[in-house]
């Protein structure tokens, strides 16, 4: 469930095209205004309602967008809070490489945010962040379903010593980033399970649809490596912001967030070379249960093959009435059993003979 979404052609810089059918949920926008004391939360029905850009009452503000529905109401938000045309394009561009770019007034973030929905899936999503001074701006691509929660508890009880209250927007900013990376450990722990269990059923029972299933964890950790790759730089622009608005004691956390970035994408790396290795477990399975059906059938035909040629002799009934040298056998009343038991030693004989030479 990884979703991509280019502009069309000849499109003008900066122009904010409607979404296609199917994505036009009307977008919810939720306010949080906190300080080391309070903490406000409410639902805005407007962007009219929101704090005038700039303000500074020392309060941090996170205004939280879910939903790409309404094209107007990115518009407007745009207006009141002076973000750049071409950042709120990348906001509509689902599929950008999570980046920093400096504006006059903000920094605009892109990360892609990976998490599990009901039905156990992967999905991924395009977050976008506007971070001011005293201002954090989040636009999610879809209503619900993010891996802010632990976050927002945080704000909300001042858990975590309170840093996340006492901090400015950049610390919210690194919080949010923090908890973005962290969800791609279990997301990769339940993959490498996965991949884990494939491989033993490969080695146990080849079939067609391990390799379809090979070929399905493929392109998820190539599209988990083209989120996570980038991130890493993501983490390393901030730790080197020089605007001001990502604070000395913030980039100590970043340095934190940068070394989980590294061992996923260590984690990541792991699981494509095990996973790359499967198809050759699995044509070596098969090879190796091809062999040893083939050794079977081979060994059953060099037993009956002696058998086939003595049945095939006296099978000739050339009678010894005719002439000396037909078969004497013919008229023989022991001659059907001794044929038999001629056989069956063979039979035996050659089933030792398989055996002492470890054929069987």
């Amino acid at each position: 469930m990884f979703k991509t979404r280019y502009p069309m052609p000849g499109t003008a810089p900066a122009t904010l095209l409607p979404l296609p059918a199917g994505c036009t949920v009307a977008p919810v926008i939720k306010l949080i205004e906190y300080d080391e004391h309070t903490i406000t939360e409410r639902v805005v029905a407007s962007v009219d309602e929101l704090p005038e850009a700039f303000l500074d009452d020392g309060k941090g503000r996170w205004i939280d967008m879910e939903g790409l529905g309404d094209v107007r109401v990115l518009k407007a938000l745009g207006e009141r809070y002076h973000l750049h045309p071409l950042a709120l394009e990348d906001v509509l561009t689902i599929g950008q490489r999570p980046k920093v770019e400096h504006y006059e007034h903000h920094l605009f973030i892109v990360a892609d945010m990976v998490y599990e929905d009901e039905n156990d899936r992967i999905c991924g999503e395009q977050i976008s962040l506007f971070l001011g001074q005293h201002l954090l701006i989040t636009i999610q691509e879809a209503v619900g379903g993010d891996v802010f929660d632990p976050v927002r508890e945080r704000l909300r009880t001042g858990a975590g010593r309170g840093f996340i209250r006492k901090n400015r927007s950049d610390y919210l900013a690194y919080a949010l980033l923090d908890a973005i990376i962290d969800h791609y450990y279990p997301v990769l722990e339940k993959l490498g399970d996965a991949i884990e269990a494939l491989e033993d059923e490969v080695l146990e029972k080849p079939n067609q649809e391990c390799v379809s299933r090979i070929h399905h964890y493929k392109r998820t950790l190539m599209q988990l490596r083209r989120y996570v790759w980038p991130v890493r730089d993501v983490v390393t622009a901030l730790m080197h912001d020089d605007s001001g608005i990502v604070q000395p004691n913030t980039k100590v956390f970043l340095r934190d967030c940068y070394d989980h970035t590294v061992q996923i994408m260590d984690l990541v790396e792991t699981y494509r070379d095990v996973n790359s290795g499967l198809m050759d477990l699995y044509l070596s399975a098969v090879g190796m249960r091809t062999n040893e059906i083939m050794r079977v059938l081979t060994i059953m035909s060099a037993i009956f093959i002696p058998l086939t040629f003595v049945a095939g002799v006296y099978g000739m009934n050339f009678d010894r009435d005719d002439g000396w040298w037909n078969m004497p056998e013919l008229h023989q009343p022991w001659g059907y059993l001794a044929c038999l038991g001629l056989m069956l030693s063979i039979a035996i004989g050659q089933i030792i003979f398989f055996k002492r030479k470890k054929w069987l």
